[in-house]
């Protein structure tokens, strides 16, 4: 059975080297870097910057349902008819919009480890805590996100009239299937345009995790330019990779947008 898992293995890692965008065989960096700084393999920094590409895609991709999730159920507890949830969910989002993002960062990856470090002290417990970066950098960046993409969900839910949630009661529909089957349809149509803004602003923010040691694309490039004195080549590529990521989505975002308006019509 482990030799079975270990070919697996090694034919994922092959389809892997293949496939790969920056240093397969018709990767942009093979194909584009020849014998310079930027190649891959020992003679450049191509591998390495590869690598902090892909950190920070599925740091931003890891980030987003979790700050979508948190900040659809900030929006619901906005709308509640309990004052202290309506008053915690204020006190959130002023906190968290209000912080700076680098300073969120820090609370979350050094603040939380002291904290969970003092608990199991008190326990009795001598057992070292160490926050993993990418976990931290998530939690950061969806709380952030949260706080902001609960304002836009919270206008698209008031965007939205209070019609729709009689009629979906005449119809004999639970609250719960009015919401996901009536609602929410025309929620994401209504907030996209927000939220497409809000996950720029994520992908731009994800790299505020270098400062924390996880190697995502501007620490890469960062620790390139310091060791071979080309700081221009180096920023600028980052530059240039971050752009190619925003248009990438705002590519994306704008076909969604059209099939969501599509499906608006069709309705």
């Amino acid at each position: 059975m482990s030799g079975l898992f270990s070919a697996l293995g090694s034919v994922w890692a092959w389809i892997g080297h293949v496939f790969d965008p920056f240093c397969g065989p018709a990767g942009v960096f093979t194909l584009l870097a020849g014998d310079t700084l930027i190649s891959c393999g020992a003679t450049g920094w191509g591998d390495e910057i590869a690598f902090g590409v892909k950190v920070t895609i599925s740091l931003a991709l890891a980030t987003l349902p979790v700050g979508l999730a948190l900040g659809f159920m900030i929006a619901l507890a906005m709308q509640s008819q309990e004052k202290s949830l309506r008053t915690a969910t204020g006190v959130y989002t002023t906190i968290f919009r209000g912080l700076p993002e680098l300073l969120t960062l820090f609370i979350v990856y050094y603040g939380f480890q002291i904290f969970l470090q003092g608990v199991l002290t008190w326990m009795g417990s001598e057992s070292k805590v160490e926050i993993n970066a990418f976990v931290a950098g998530m939690l950061a960046l969806s709380v952030v996100f949260s706080s902001y993409a609960s304002e836009v969900l919270l206008s698209a839910f008031r965007a939205i009239p209070n019609g729709q949630y009689e009629a979906g009661s005449a119809l004999g529909l639970s609250r719960r299937k009015t919401m996901w089957l009536v609602i929410v349809p025309q929620l994401i149509r209504i907030a996209l345009p927000g939220l497409s803004n809000l996950w720029l602003v994520l992908l731009k923010d994800t790299a505020l995790v270098s400062v924390i040691g996880l190697t995502d694309i501007l620490r890469q490039t960062g620790v390139a330019a310091r060791v071979t004195k080309e700081a221009f080549l180096f920023y600028g590529l980052a530059c240039l990779i971050y752009l190619c990521l925003a248009s990438l989505s705002s590519i994306g975002l704008s076909a969604i947008a059209r099939w969501a308006n599509r499906s608006g019509i069709s309705r």
